[in-house]
């Protein structure tokens, strides 16, 4: 029997409606105005008045932007350290998190306790800049990798999935004559599709956005990533550049600063933002592991 809606729910149902509408757009519409600019000959989109749809519609924004080659080496960066920092990270912590499991593990409280303590307390950024220059990391690619291997948080992660798989396992598997790195190679890890899946998106989309890395530590711009290559176009030092080193053939009487800074943005966040969507459901995943296994 279907139950008739009452005046206060339609008008509850509408009102909620017009609200996610309006929160949509206001999401969504900056977004969409950085592209519809960057379609757009600069000189006339200081003009004022696009909003919706590209007034003058060009490529030259784009143009200039592929035309300078460091734009191509950080995004090569960027895929390295985002690909080779996020599988050592999974497996290493994983690994990790498996072995303080381990009651037999000497020191093992001591362990947790002092990375506990990392979770609220750090050494601040001039001790933390030192040690990277002392370990000879500075200025190198490994900067983006060895930091970036362990993170306590997410090891809390993988051990609360890690206790919720059968204690068996592990037991049938040492009858049979498997050490400890079999197990966890050849058991543990294939058990764990999920929780190895949710902390590679959440590493894979940090390394991916992190510019801070390569403003501190990087000073070759042969190792920058792409979004330290976008700090520097938002800071006009290399939009300028661009602009005034674009190759001939490309008109860019019509481009400004500004209509650069708006093509790579839209060049630097495209990939992640295409990716992102088919991956919600793994971050939503991760959350709900954190917080009700253990």
């Amino acid at each position: 029997m279907k139950i008739k809606s009452s005046v206060g729910d339609k008008v509850f149902d509408i009102f909620n409606v017009t609200l996610m509408l309006i929160i949509c757009f206001l999401t969504l519409y900056p977004v969409w105005y950085i592209i519809v600019y960057s379609f757009n000959e600069g000189k006339d989109a200081m003009l004022g008045g696009i909003y919706f749809w590209p007034r003058k519609f060009t490529l030259d924004n784009y143009k200039i932007v592929f035309s300078n080659s460091d734009i191509t080496t950080a995004f090569m960066v960027t895929v390295a350290r985002t690909v080779i920092t996020t599988t050592l990270h999974v497996f290493f912590t994983a690994m990790v998190a498996y072995a303080f499991l381990k009651k037999e593990l000497m020191g093992r409280k001591i362990y947790m306790a002092m990375g506990t303590i990392t979770l609220f307390f750090g050494g601040g950024l001039i001790p933390y800049f030192l040690l990277i220059k002392s370990l000879g990391l500075y200025n190198t690619f490994w900067v983006y990798v060895i930091p970036g291997m362990f993170n306590f948080y997410n090891l809390i992660i993988f051990q609360a999935f890690f206790r919720e798989l059968p204690i068996e396992l592990e037991e049938s598997a040492k009858i049979d004559g498997a050490n400890d790195f079999i197990i966890f190679t050849r058991i543990i890890l294939p058990l764990s599709t999920p929780v190895l899946a949710t902390i590679a998106l959440f590493v894979g989309v940090y390394n991916w956005n992190d510019y801070f890395m390569g403003v501190i530590f990087i000073n070759n711009p042969k190792l920058q990533p792409i979004q330290t290559f976008l700090y520097k176009v938002i800071a006009q030092t290399t939009s300028n550049q661009m602009l005034a080193y674009a190759p001939g053939g490309i008109a860019t009487r019509n481009v400004t600063s500004q209509s650069l800074k708006m093509a790579t943005m839209v060049i630097t966040t495209l990939p992640i933002v295409c990716v992102y969507p088919f991956l919600q459901k793994y971050f939503v995943k991760g959350l709900l592991i954190g917080a009700i296994k253990g």
